[in-house]
């Protein structure tokens, strides 16, 4: 069982709802983290950053921002120290996210892909383990470096 932090805004609203039921179908936990109604003139940055920090101070959770293309809301919630949010258009890459790049965050855009493919994707970045390669550890322990000093990595 994963607990998921699922934010949206207008575009995102139904298939957040849609995702939810199937991953509690699954048998994990979702959390929503806004909107809670639809409203067509809502913003997606604070419930993206909500999402973000909450799957941050919860180790082992996941989160799912969604919206029309999914590429504003990974832009909002990778502000958030400590996100590795990946924008997902295939299995492959939701799968990758969370393989290589030990994502936390999915990103979704509603108006991309077929509702169907979306949660699939949400499946498989729940369901795929990190595979804790020493490259990709390496990889993702320079970004968090950056992160903390703002210091380019050095190039060999």
């Amino acid at each position: 069982m994963v607990r998921v932090y699922l934010g949206s805004d207008h575009a995102g609203f139904q298939l957040k709802a849609t995702i939810a039921k199937r991953l509690r179908e699954l048998g994990h936990e979702t959390v929503d983290c806004g909107p809670a109604q639809y409203d067509p003139e809502d913003d997606y940055p604070p419930y993206c950053l909500r999402t973000a920090a909450r799957t941050v101070a919860d180790p082992g959770s996941l989160g799912i921002v969604i919206g029309g293309s999914g590429n504003g809301e990974a832009i909002a919630a990778n502000k958030v120290p400590g996100t590795r949010c990946a924008l997902a258009f295939s299995e492959e890459t939701a799968r990758l996210a969370r393989e290589h790049n030990d994502a936390n965050v999915l990103s979704l855009g509603a108006r991309m892909v077929p509702e169907a493919d979306a949660i699939r994707f949400a499946e498989i970045f729940v369901a795929t383990p990190f595979s804790g390669e020493p490259r990709h550890r390496r990889r993702i322990a320079q970004l968090a470096a950056y992160e903390r000093s703002g210091e380019l990595p050095k190039i060999d």
